[in-house]
């Protein structure tokens, strides 16, 4: 790109933008299956209004900005109830799943190297956990060993878990539930295997935090997986999933405040002259991500979180009942929150060649490969998509008998 000689007014830039918008996919009418999680204009309103209103302020200047520390305490605290932490839990607004799950292994990881003497640890997890395990031991040298499981629910194995412990293992992870099947992993189980080894237990709730307690209240049958556990660690849960805030806010919880003040911290004071700096191991998240996460909590309230509960949860009734009554698809079991994943129940039938007719109607397909189908991830604006999307996979399931097999994805995009 090269800078115009002349800064553009605004209509022009606006132009611009909406030109390279020109060939997203339109999440307005819910045709992703993933990326976006939206209610509808009037939470965007508000989220937009909060985020303008602290846009400049920087958080990591509290004593400037105390305003900030008060809200992302009241957000923190509202997490920290929903997932029955107890009373001196801690927390830390992030700027999403990702840095939430690094800041797990880092405390972690210091945990272990200042109780235990570890220097080069690792983590035991398994295999269908969330690929930022991965990349943040990589980053952190810390091992992360993945397990696949030999059961047939796609839940964690946790005998074959314990199998892979030996006197360098830092942690368990558990997901509730995880990305690739929408299940939870046994996270009662774990947390006796976590207590019984003296191991850290984090638990990936990134997807199900924020959802989970609301689906539970519904009368949905789901497992235990917060705090309410013994074992339980630490705890991931992004607000701008299904806490329908907007991105990036995730947040990373803490059984103890004393392991965020001692192994999440980072101390300097090697300046000879000037202020003394106690900073969490964190990034720079905006003050305005803080500001629209505390407005969404306020404008949505209890009834409007169990409102997106009972919609998400009506959808996948009405996708997976729809799907079923399609010859040669059905929809793979389990599944106990917002994911589920279609999958061919006819070997003639090329579950990628129906990808590959559904994206001609203009539909982001998340292709799931093992096993092989379409993965989705239903927010409340699915609501809108319901009857066309079944329509036009009945229609993409004839496209596919008819042109054969499809394009073959050699790995899982979502």
């Amino acid at each position: 790109m090269k800078l115009p000689e002349k800064g553009l007014a605004w209509p022009e830039i606006e132009a611009r933008l909406n030109d390279a918008k020109a060939g997203d996919y339109s999440w307005r009418d819910g045709r992703m299956a993933v990326y976006y999680y939206y209610l509808d204009d009037e939470l965007s309103e508000v989220q937009k209004r909060a985020y303008a209103a602290f846009w400049t302020e920087n958080s990591l200047g509290k004593r400037a900005f105390p305003s900030l520390a008060k809200l992302e305490n009241d957000v923190v605290a509202f997490g920290l109830g929903l997932m029955n932490a107890p009373a001196d839990a801690a927390g830390t607004f992030t700027s999403g799943g990702s840095e939430s799950i690094f800041l797990a292994l880092q405390t972690a990881r210091d945990w272990a190297r200042a109780t235990r003497g570890i220097e080069h640890g690792n983590f035991v997890i398994p295999r269908s956990a969330h690929p930022a395990f991965s990349r943040a031991g990589h980053a952190l040298g810390v091992e992360i060993r993945r397990v696949a499981s030999a059961r047939n629910d796609f839940k964690a194995d946790v005998a074959a878990l314990e199998g892979r412990i030996d006197r360098n293992t830092i942690g368990l992870v558990g997901s509730a539930p995880c990305y690739p099947f929408g299940v939870f992993d046994p996270i009662r189980e774990l947390g006796q295997l976590a207590l019984a080894r003296g191991l850290w237990l984090h638990v990936d709730a990134c997807v199900g935090g924020f959802l989970s307690p609301y689906v539970k209240r519904l009368g949905h049958a789901l497992p235990d997986w917060d705090f309410a556990v013994p074992g339980v660690t630490s705890l991931s849960a992004d607000l701008h999933k299904h806490g329908m805030a907007a991105k990036g806010a995730s947040l990373m919880l803490l059984r103890s405040r004393e392991l965020k003040e001692k192994h999440q911290t980072f101390d300097f004071n090697e300046w000879e002259r000037g202020p003394y700096v106690a900073w969490t191991m964190q990034g720079t998240r905006p003050g305005g991500a803080v500001a629209a996460a505390w407005a969404t909590l306020q404008h949505l309230g209890d009834d409007g979180y169990m409102r997106c509960a009972r919609m998400i949860m009506a959808n996948k009734k009405a996708l997976t009942e729809g799907i079923a009554r399609l010859p040669g698809l059905a929809v793979l079991e389990p599944h106990e929150l917002s994911i589920f994943v279609t999958r061919s129940a006819d070997p003639a039938l090329d579950i990628g060649a129906v990808c590959d007719a559904m994206g001609t109607r203009g539909w982001l397909v998340g292709r799931q490969v093992e096993p092989a189908g379409i993965h989705m991830h239903l927010n409340p604006s699915h609501e809108r998509m319901v009857d066309d999307y079944l329509a036009d996979l009945a229609w993409a399931v004839g496209e596919a008998r008819t042109r054969g097999p499809g394009a073959k994805a050699t790995h899982a995009t979502y």
